[in-house]
C-alpha cells in the first residue's frame, strides 16, 4: 500500500503568488524590461574588443546577460505554465505575448553583441579566449563569431526579430488558441462528455475499440472543421522562415535546424539511413497486433490500443513510487533529485479540463527548480512519460554547478537525459512482469516508442522537408496538406498502415513551435543516442551516475558528434553507430513476437 501522498498540481505560487494576475509577477517583468532598456543603453558603447585588455569588458557583459535572460526566462516559463493549466486564462495569454516582445528585444542585444565580437581581429580574438575569464567559454563565444557571419547586417536582423514577435511567433500563438478552443463530444459507458483535445488524445489507449474510433474520428472532424485555419497559420510560419532563409542565402531548410541541434548532416542522414534499411521487423510487429485485435492491417486509430488487459493500471501515488525505485538502482542522484519533485509539487498532473494537450518539463533558471506538465490518467505509458520529463528536470539539475553560458544545451541532447529516464523505467516493468500477458503488454509498451521514434517521427520529418520545399513555390492548400502527411506516414510506416491520420500536421504543436525549426528528428536522435548511454550504465551499474552526470555537463559546450567521440567513444556519422542501438529495439520486437506466437 502507498501510504505517501503526492501532489497532483503543481506549485506555481512558489514563484508568483496569484496566478496570472500576480503583482509580484507583473514587478518581475517590470524589472526585466527596466534591464533590457539599461542594457541596451550600455550596448551603444560596447566596441568589438582591440586587446586582451577589453576582457573585463566582456566578463562584464557576459554577467548581465546571465541576469538579463535568467530572469527573462523565470518570467516566460511561469507564464507557460499558466496557460498550460489552463488555456481559457487570457490574461497569461496577454502576458506571453509581452513576455514575446520582451524577448524579442533580448534577441536584438544579443545580436549586437554577436556582430561587435565577430568583427574582432582573429589574433586579438585568440588571445582573449585563452584569458581565464574567457576561456570557460570559449566555445560558445566561437558559435556566437560563426552565427553572426552567417547572418544579414545587424539593422537587418533586428527588423527581423521585431516584426517576428507581431508576426512569426504571434501565428504559434494563434494555434494555441485555435486549440485551447476545441471541444470533443463523446458518449462513454452512455455518459455523454465534453472533452478537451487532451484528453480526447488520452482515448487512443483506451481497451474498447469502439471509444478508440469515435475519439479519433470525433478529432479528426475537429481538425477538418478548422482545417483552413490551421493551414493558413502553418503556411505563414513557414512562409517567414523560409523569407529569411532566402535573404540569407541559406539554400537548404535544414540547415537552421542542424546547426540549433550542432548538429552535421552526414550524422542526421547516417541516422535516418540505418532506420530505413532496418524498419521490417517493426512493420511484421504492426502486422502482428493488427491480427491480435481482429484487424486484416494497422489503423491509425489502434495504434495505441493495448494488446492485454493483464496490466493493471497504477494510479499516480503508485506510479511515482515505482519511479522512485528504479531510479534508485540506477544512481542516488536522480532517486533523490526526483523524489524532491514529487514531494515539493513540482508536477501537474491532474486530469481535468482545459488543460493543454500533451506533456513538457519547463525550467526556472532564477529558482534553479523544474516545473513538470501532463495529464496522468493511469497507464503505464503515463507513467514512462512522467519519467521522461523527470529526465529532462534532472538535466537541468545537473547543469547547477555550470555557469549559464554553457548550459544552452540544443534538443537532440535535450531528449537523451528524458529518453533515458523512460527506459530505465521501461525496462523494469518488463523485468518485473508476473505473467506472459503482462509482459507481452509491458514489451508493446517499448516497441510503441520504437515506432514512435523511428516511424512517427519519421512521418513527420518526412511531410515537414516536402512541405517547406512546396511552400517555396507559394502557399500550400490544406488537401495538398492532408496527401503530403500520408504519403509520408505510408512511407515512413512501411506501407503497413491501412487507416492513416491525415490531419496529423494540424493536430501536432510541434509544426507550430516558433522558436525552434523542424521540431522532430532530434527525438529519434535522443532516442538511439541515449540507448547507447543506457548500455553502458548497464554494464558498469550505480558507479555509471557520476559519468552520466559529467556528460550532461558537456551537453552544452560541444558538437554531438565531439560529445559521443568523448563520452562514447563512437562516431555517429557512421550508421553502424546507429544500427547497434535499432538492434536492441528489434529484440524487443523478436521477444513480443515469440510470446505472442506461444500464446496462439
Amino acid at each position: 500500500m502507498i501510504e505517501q501522498t503526492y501532489p497532483v498540481v503543481w506549485d506555481l505560487d512558489r514563484f508568483f503568488e496569484g496566478g496570472s494576475n500576480s503583482p509580484s509577477l507583473r514587478s518581475h517583468l517590470d524589472k526585466v524590461k527596466e534591464k533590457l532598456g539599461s542594457f541596451e543603453t550600455r550596448l551603444k558603447d560596447f566596441d568589438s574588443p582591440t586587446s586582451i585588455a577589453d576582457v573585463s569588458n566582456i566578463e562584464k557583459m557576459v554577467n548581465e546577460l546571465k541576469d538579463i535572460a535568467t530572469n527573462l526566462s523565470e518570467g516566460g516559463a511561469v507564464i507557460g505554465c499558466f496557460l498550460a493549466q489552463d488555456t481559457t486564462d487570457k490574461q497569461a495569454a496577454l502576458l506571453q505575448g509581452e513576455v514575446g516582445s520582451l524577448y524579442a528585444k533580448f534577441s536584438s542585444q544579443m545580436l549586437t553583441i554577436q556582430q561587435v565580437l565577430s568583427k574582432t581581429k582573429e589574433t586579438v580574438w585568440e588571445e582573449l579566449l585563452q584569458t581565464t575569464e574567457l576561456s570557460p567559454f570559449a566555445f560558445v563565444l566561437n558559435e556566437w563569431r560563426d552565427e553572426a557571419k552567417r547572418m544579414l547586417s545587424e539593422k537587418e536582423e533586428d527588423m527581423i526579430t521585431t516584426l517576428g514577435v507581431d508576426g512569426y511567433h504571434s501565428w504559434g500563438q494563434l494555434y494555441d488558441l485555435l486549440v485551447g478552443d476545441i471541444r470533443i463530444k463523446l458518449t462513454i459507458d452512455g455518459v455523454q462528455k465534453e472533452m478537451s483535445v487532451g484528453q480526447a488524445n488520452n482515448l487512443s489507449s483506451h481497451e474498447d475499440a469502439t471509444i478508440r474510433k469515435e475519439s479519433f474520428e470525433a478529432l479528426e472532424a475537429a481538425w477538418t472543421d478548422k482545417e483552413e485555419f490551421f493551414a493558413k497559420t502553418l503556411n505563414h510560419i513557414a512562409g517567414f522562415r523560409l523569407a529569411i532563409y532566402e535573404k540569407r542565402g541559406w539554400d537548404s531548410v535544414l540547415e537552421e535546424p542542424l546547426h540549433i541541434n550542432r548538429m552535421k548532416e552526414e550524422t542526421l542522414n547516417a541516422m535516418w539511413g540505418a532506420i530505413s534499411k532496418n524498419k521490417a521487423p517493426f512493420v511484421e510487429y504492426l502486422n502482428k497486433k493488427s491480427a491480435m485485435l481482429g484487424e486484416k492491417q494497422m489503423h491509425w486509430y489502434d495504434l495505441d490500443a493495448p494488446v492485454s488487459t493483464s496490466t493493471e493500471k497504477m494510479d499516480y501515488q503508485q506510479g511515482a513510487e515505482f519511479i522512485l525505485k528504479h531510479f534508485k538502482e540506477f544512481g542516488p542522484k536522480l532517486e533523490s533529485f526526483s523524489r524532491n519533485a514529487f514531494e515539493k509539487g513540482w508536477i501537474e498532473a491532474e486530469d481535468r479540463p482545459n488543460k493543454r494537450p500533451g506533456g513538457f518539463c519547463t525550467g526556472m533558471p532564477v529558482s534553479e527548480e523544474s516545473r513538470i506538465f501532463m495529464t496522468y490518467s493511469g497507464s503505464m505509458s503515463n507513467v514512462s512519460t512522467l519519467a521522461h520529463e523527470l529526465g529532462h528536470a534532472f538535466h537541468s539539475y545537473a547543469l547547477r554547478p555550470v555557469h549559464w553560458m554553457n548550459r544552452q544545451y540544443a534538443m537532440g541532447v535535450a531528449e537523451t537525459a528524458s529518453t533515458f529516464a523512460e527506459m530505465i523505467v521501461a525496462d523494469a516493468a518488463v523485468k518485473e512482469a508476473k505473467t506472459d500477458d503482462e509482459k507481452i503488454a509491458l514489451l508493446e509498451d517499448k516497441i510503441q516508442r520504437s515506432v514512435a521514434f523511428f516511424m512517427n517521427i519519421h512521418a513527420r520529418f518526412l511531410f515537414e522537408t516536402r512541405f517547406y520545399e512546396e511552400r517555396k513555390n507559394g502557399i500550400v492548400s490544406a488537401a495538398r496538406l492532408n496527401e503530403l502527411m500520408e504519403l509520408a506516414q505510408q512511407e515512413a510506416y512501411g506501407d503497413a498502415l491501412d487507416t492513416t491520420h491525415p490531419h496529423f500536421w494540424a493536430s501536432k504543436l510541434h509544426f507550430y513551435i516558433t522558436e525552434v525549426p523542424f521540431y522532430n528528428f532530434p527525438y529519434t536522435f535522443g532516442y538511439l543516442f541515449s540507448l547507447s548511454i543506457y548500455a553502458k550504465a548497464i554494464s558498469e551499474g550505480a558507479n555509471f551516475e557520476e559519468k552520466y552526470i559529467a556528460l550532461l555537463q558537456d551537453t552544452a559546450v560541444m558538437s554531438v558528434e565531439d560529445l559521443a567521440m568523448k563520452h562514447l567513444n563512437e562516431d555517429i556519422t557512421q550508421e553502424a553507430f546507429w544500427i547497434k542501438g535499432i538492434d536492441l529495439c528489434i529484440q524487443d520486437v523478436s521477444e513480443f513476437i515469440q510470446l505472442t506466437n506461444a500464446k496462439g
